[in-house]
Order: C-alpha cells, then sequence, then structure tokens
C-alpha cells in the first residue's frame, strides 16, 4: 500500500516514534494524519487532525472514530514500558490495559473504516516480544500478548481483506531508553522503516537501526 493520498491514524502521536510516524507519513505525501493524543496537540501542517484518544478510554475511542471519516492505516502505537520486577501485580494489569486491551479496542473501533477502504493495522511491538527483557518484564509479556493478537488478527481479517503487520524494534532512542548507554535506532529511522514495510507487504517488520 503506497502511503501517498492516504488517510493515516496514529495513536501515541505526541513524542519518540508516534511523532517521527506522523512526520514520515506528511513526508510521504499522506492526505490526512490523525494525531491521537492523551493531550492537545498542536501541528503547522493543515493535514493533521489532532484527536484526544487515551487507549485504555472507550469513550475518547468513540469520540475519535465519529471525527474520521476515512481510514486507509492504523498505526497502534500508543504504550506503556514500567520497569518493575514482578512483584506488583497492578504493573502487569497497567501494561495489558494500554498494551494489549487498548491496541485491540482501537482496531475493532476503527475495523468498520478499514473493511471498507481494505487498509491496514500496524501494531507496533518489540523483539522483546519473542525475547523478553527481565527489566521490563511486564512489558514484555503485554508484547507477547499484543503479537499473538497480532498474527490472530492478520487470519481473521485476511478475508475482509485487511492487512495486519507487527513492528518488532530494538531499542529505540526514546525516553524509555534515554538513560542506558547502548546502540539505538532512532525514531526518524524506526518510522521509515515501519513504512517501507508496509508499502512492501511485509507482515513482519524489522526496522534497521
Amino acid at each position: 500500500m503506497i502511503i501517498a493520498d492516504r488517510a493515516v491514524l496514529v495513536t501515541g502521536a505526541n513524542r519518540g516514534i508516534g511523532h517521527a510516524l506522523v512526520e514520515e507519513a506528511l513526508r510521504r505525501g499522506a492526505k490526512r494524519v490523525y494525531a491521537g493524543t492523551r493531550q492537545p496537540l498542536a501541528h503547522a501542517d493543515g493535514r493533521v487532525t489532532p484527536l484526544t484518544l487515551d487507549v485504555t478510554n472507550a469513550a475518547q475511542i468513540q469520540e475519535a472514530v465519529a471525527k474520521v471519516e476515512s481510514l486507509d492505516v492504523l498505526i497502534n502505537n500508543a504504550g506503556v514500558a514500567l520497569y518493575d520486577d514482578m512483584s506488583d501485580r497492578a504493573v502487569l494489569e497497567e501494561h495489558l490495559a494500554v498494551n494489549l486491551f487498548g491496541t485491540n479496542a482501537v482496531t475493532q473501533a476503527f475495523l468498520p473504516l478499514l473493511t471498507r477502504s481494505r487498509g491496514a493495522i500496524v501494531n507496533n511491538l518489540s523483539v522483546s516480544a519473542l525475547a523478553p527483557n527481565p527489566v521490563i518484564p511486564g512489558y514484555s509479556i503485554s508484547k507477547a500478548a499484543t503479537f499473538s493478537l497480532t498474527q490472530s488478527l492478520r487470519i481473521l481479517l485476511a478475508a475482509q481483506g485487511v492487512k495486519v503487520h507487527a513492528v518488532l524494534t530494538g531499542p529505540v532512542d526514546t525516553d524509555m531508553t534515554r538513560g542506558f548507554d547502548i546502540p539505538k535506532s532512532s525514531p526518524e529511522s524506526v518510522a521509515q522503516g515501519v513504512f517501507d514495510g508496509v508499502e512492501n507487504g511485509e507482515e513482519e517488520i524489522f526496522p534497521d537501526p
């Protein structure tokens, strides 16, 4: 799917990878970019439509759906990553609420529009979905579950012509890894890799550093 002249929605669009995805969609000629954020967002490009969107808030999700006229690509980028040791159940529940159930709630809400356009869903995951990171086990568990969700949706939605992509990133230079002196990809390179993968029809997308 070529991004030019398409309508794209990015959740978690205020910073990091989400902000880079918005900018890359614009660079590739998207006709409309819906930027979902929990806080108000202003953008100089008239093609950007801000949406107040907490993916754990059912009312906000429905309000966002009502403001979107058509949609070709949904990028579920919103997520949470908290360092923990699995001693507090509430931390795991928060990861699942945002990363798993939030992703599914947004997907189901926008599915009628995506079915109509025979569009694409992109779930921004992590290599932690495949190889758990011991310093963020709750995050790793939630991303593994969301990877399974992604694969299930791919099978379920194939007959409706909706493509489903999984993005499996390594360390990215965002707030989450700011304190670690390790090789990292830039958010911009990840965004480029995501859209390259969508345009090339890749199911599993591993952005290069």
